[in-house]
């Protein structure tokens, strides 16, 4: 066999294992939401690289078996199609020496392989990591072509790999399972090219939240609660509604936990400015309001308010004590948070490089993610820097009582009726 032949015989192989290597690698790394979208559109080789990423062990075993094959045979014609003529060339220059045929095998061994790390495994290798559902529905079909005439040597390989697994125990299924985690990698990845905003990027993660946070994350508390008793005369409830600008107050029977409904306080402006007699026991209708459990989370909540129609709710603790309300709108601005207000913001002040002003309410993950902290000592005994507080102390704080984590200082310096207001946060510098 001539020279030209070995060389053409060579590229060949060196084609066929890069095709094997590019199709290793991008069948292997395809993102599936990726082939999901190309399949809605209607890439049917999209399908096809679905199917075979639920078979692995069957494409696998072709890929290996055909480059395993490819090597030999790159190997075996490599070293007879060049090492004559490398003999030949080295002859010329240095003369019949002993070393001429151990040198020239040598030489050709390097070439041949370099050849093959370059061309059939590095760079196609490369390509289809770079763009791997785009070379995957390319060559699905031709590996489908594979499949069908090595199927018995797939098999027979195929199930000794199989029985080796069950025998060790070792599961082969690949677990596609989208967690919260893989949400935020590649949202923070999104938000790191500059795919996102920031802003959409805590709107995200926001969504999930929904399903962590208690309805007391965005609820107004008790003691911030106005409402109107049905014992209170025209005046006194004049007075509340100028004081207190609210588009719907609470009706209770003297006390806040006897709660009998609301009223839209337009309706009291109405009779006001037509001159009307105004009475929460007679002229003025008290609507329905919701009860729930301070216990629901805030996607739990948001199904109520859909299947009740109403938008807002009070919230009960285990004793049947109101412990705030929380309306529609809240829940919508702790999703939307900085896209509608600036909510975090006026929670988290930065004074300077070293030092921040902190309210006592703010969510410990926006404390958390505002300080570049990783996470705080066991978060699921509470919600907020206050109850972080209270928590490590053991103790209801008072003003100048401090605790220092994760290289910062969290100093209480104001305190309102035993309610942590607000807190100075400082770097700890070495």
């Amino acid at each position: 066999m001539s020279f030209l032949n070995h060389f053409f015989i060579i590229l060949g192989l060196i084609a066929a294992s890069a095709f094997f290597s590019c199709a290793e690698i991008a069948l292997a790394s395809s993102r599936k939401i990726r082939l999901q979208q190309m399949a809605e559109n209607g890439d049917t080789n999209a399908v096809q690289v679905l199917a075979l990423q639920q078979q692995s062990g069957n494409f696998f075993t072709v890929i290996q078996v055909a480059l395993n094959a490819i090597a030999i045979m790159g190997g075996i014609l490599g070293e007879q199609a060049l090492s004559p003529y490398v003999a030949d060339f080295l002859t010329q220059l240095f003369g019949q020496v002993e070393w001429i045929n151990k040198a020239s095998f040598l030489t050709s061994f390097v070439l041949v392989t370099s050849l093959f790390i370059v061309f059939a495994d590095l760079m196609p290798k490369r390509l289809a990591m770079t763009y791997p559902e785009q070379v995957a529905v390319s060559i699905v079909k031709p590996i489908l072509f594979f499949l069908k005439v090595l199927k018995p040597v797939v098999l027979m390989y195929d199930g000794i790999a199989t029985i080796l697994f069950n025998v060790l125990k070792i599961k082969t299924n690949r677990e596609d399972a989208i967690t919260f985690d893989d949400v935020s990698a590649m949202v923070d990845a999104g938000t790191a090219s500059g795919a996102l905003h920031k802003e959409e990027q805590h709107l995200i993660e926001n969504v999930f939240e929904l399903d962590i946070r208690t309805v007391s994350f965005a609820m107004t508390s008790r003691e911030h609660v106005i409402f109107l008793r049905v014992q209170d005369d025209e005046e006194t409830l004049k007075q509340k509604i100028i004081s207190y600008p609210h588009s719907r107050f609470l009706v209770c029977d003297d006390v806040i936990d006897a709660v009998l409904g609301y009223v839209e306080s337009k309706d009291i402006l109405k009779r006001t400015l037509n001159h009307l007699p105004i009475s929460l026991n007679k002229e003025l209708q008290v609507q329905s309001v919701l009860a729930i459990p301070d216990t629901l989370t805030l996607s739990e909540l948001l199904a109520h308010f859909k299947i009740t129609n109403q938008d807002l709710a009070f919230v009960l603790n285990e004793y049947a004590l109101v412990v705030g309300i929380v309306t529609l709108n809240d829940v919508m601005k702790t999703l939307m948070g900085d896209l509608v207000n600036s909510f975090v913001e006026e929670q988290i002040v930065k004074r300077d490089d070293n030092s921040w002003l902190i309210d006592g309410v703010t969510p410990i993950e926006d404390v958390r993610r505002a300080l570049a902290i990783s996470a705080f000592p066991n978060e699921t005994y509470y919600e907020t820097i206050a109850g972080f507080m209270m928590y490590v102390l053991k103790k209801i704080p008072k003003r100048t009582d401090y605790v220092e984590y994760a290289g910062y200082k969290f100093e209480v310096v104001d305190i309102d009726n035993y309610r942590i207001d607000q807190l100075l946060v400082s770097k700890l510098l070495s």
